[in-house]
């Protein structure tokens, strides 16, 4: 039997099944950022603070990951 997988069955890994790093890095920044949204009306300072940090990181993730390394000289 083949160790390919057909088509029509789910994905088996786990990295696969939901996008991949910088697509869960994106929903990530998403979440946070409506997080942000609700310690600042509120007031939550410090909560805001933290939650402001883990979404800088989070869209860093993803500008990294999305952006092509630089070539080389003599590429």
């Amino acid at each position: 039997m083949s160790s390919r997988r057909r088509s029509d069955q789910p994905p088996t890994d786990p990295m696969e099944r939901d996008g991949g790093p910088v697509e869960a890095a994106g929903y990530i920044s998403e979440a946070i950022a409506d997080l942000l949204h609700l310690a600042r009306i509120h007031r939550l300072e410090m909560l805001a603070y933290l939650l402001e940090m883990a979404l800088l990181e989070a869209q860093e993730m993803v500008r990294l990951r999305r952006t092509p390394p630089p070539q080389q000289p003599g590429e």
